[in-house]
């Protein structure tokens, strides 16, 4: 018969320490804006089904404007650890505090389009920028 220990906090917390040094910059960093969308209780972009309301939490990676000739559009990337959505805002052609970089929640009817998760208009909130 094997004789098992117990996971104590020091191994769990040994893991950790390793990990940090072991794992790279970016998947830090998807680790860290997962478990700060799972405390603001939003949903993962890779879970986020096509057709329902959603909320996601995470940082914008990009914003551009689209200039067309029926309609201008500003669209944004935002990433939340487990995946990305583009956040389209029809008619727009800039919004103050959407910008690489900004962490912001998101709240709208997921959609796809060319096969890549899209929320159009959605209700937006700004966190707050840490210095």
């Amino acid at each position: 018969m094997t004789d098992t220990l117990p996971r104590t906090h020091e191994e769990t917390g040994l893991k950790r320490l390793l990990r940090r040094f072991t794992a790279s910059d970016r998947e830090l960093d998807a680790e860290d804006l997962q478990q700060v969308s799972a405390r603001s209780g939003a949903e993962k972009v890779c879970d986020c089904p096509r057709g329902r309301l959603t909320t996601v939490t995470g940082r914008l990676t990009s914003v551009r404007y689209t200039p067309r000739t029926n309609q201008p559009t500003l669209e944004a990337e935002l990433f939340d650890g487990s995946g990305s959505v583009t956040i389209v805002f029809l008619g727009r052609r800039r919004i103050a505090g959407i910008e690489p970089g900004r962490s912001l929640t998101v709240e709208g009817r997921l959609a796809l389009r060319d096969g890549r998760k899209v929320i159009f208009n959605p209700a937006y909130t700004l966190e707050p920028t840490t210095p």
